[in-house]
């Protein structure tokens, strides 16, 4: 018998500096009603999903910085969303900026939730891979200031039994690190959902700006393939405060498939019956870990962070 997931990738466009969150958090109840109009029992939001792109801003007043940030979840203007969520029956994944004080020092993460269809937070994960830099660097004509706003994500990568299924969840620059779906994978995931805001412009390296679409999709769906799991990628997209965000918000197939792809830049709903026991296609097969992997030749992975080259070749 399968195990199907009618799943909801609800893209969303710019969201304004301005914006209040009310408004912000109404077009998300919008888009949740669409998707559960369309069938669907779980929704996937984008990363940061309540305000704008903060960190291509540098600031320097803590008030001004933590007025981006979420002290409680659900929190005032968030929990209309959860009532919303538990009165039309269907689960959400949401990305939010969290501000936690443990032991009396703040901690400030990109972090994102797995919320049932009871309005119940059944999962937390904090961002662990953040893009970007600490200080300002003028010549940039936006900034990504992850480094400076955020720190590492403590959670690792967990997995969560949730919608009938081994549920996992990632944030944006994430999913472009291997390692982020492998951890999951050995878990057994079935789905990983996945919140991104990715300029279209990368000032580092421009020459690259023209292939944003083509990696976003790319890791996206090597991850789903090469651990048999479900990816749901879902953007905040559009022209927002000066800056151009890609879209290609996608649901992808344990086997790298795209089967569904959101067609504009906007607030915009695609669905899909997700069969969860089409994992096993993938993990029971080609990517049997416990049949082919070889974990005693990787220990390089988690021994060291940087390259280490081997040493130069002597001349006999």
């Amino acid at each position: 018998m399968s195990r199907i997931l009618m799943v909801a990738a609800a893209q969303m466009g710019p969201v304004a500096r301005d914006e209040p969150r009310s408004s912000t958090v109404a077009r998300m109840i919008g888009l949740m009603r669409q998707a559960k109009e369309k069938g669907a029992q779980l929704v996937v939001f984008p990363e940061l999903a309540l305000t704008t792109f903060f960190p291509r801003w540098y600031m320097e007043d803590a008030a001004e910085i933590d007025a981006f940030f979420e002290t409680e979840m659900p929190g005032p203007e968030s929990r209309v969303l959860f009532e919303a969520a538990a009165q039309l029956g269907v689960g959400f994944y949401l990305g939010y900026a969290e501000l936690v004080e443990v032991d009396g020092r703040r901690h400030h993460f990109n972090t994102s939730i797995l919320v049932d269809a009871t309005g119940a937070i059944v999962g937390k994960y904090r961002k662990v891979h953040l893009p970007g830099h600490a200080e300002n660097e003028p010549w940039r004509p936006f900034q990504h200031l992850e480094k400076r706003y955020f720190e590492p994500g403590d959670l690792g990568f967990p997995v969560f039994e949730a919608f009938g299924g081994t549920m996992g969840m990632c944030i944006c620059n994430d999913r472009r690190w291997p390692e982020t779906f492998r951890v999951m994978g050995l878990q057994g995931v079935e789905m990983v959902m996945l919140g991104y805001n990715t300029p279209v412009h990368y000032p580092p390296a421009p020459e690259h700006d023209h292939l944003q679409d083509f990696h976003n999709h790319l890791v996206m769906q090597a991850g789903a393939y090469q651990n048999g799991t479900w990816m749901v990628g879902v953007a905040k997209a559009g022209h927002e405060e000066g800056c151009d965000l890609i879209g290609g918000t996608c649901i992808i197939a344990p086997t790298g498939e795209i089967v569904a792809q959101a067609e504009t830049l906007a607030d915009e709903v695609i669905v899909h019956d997700c069969d969860l026991d089409r994992c096993k296609e993938i993990q029971e097969n080609i990517f049997n870990f416990g049949l082919h992997r070889q974990p005693e030749h990787y220990t390089l992975i988690t021994g060291t962070k940087g390259v280490m080259r081997p040493p130069p070749r002597q001349e006999d």
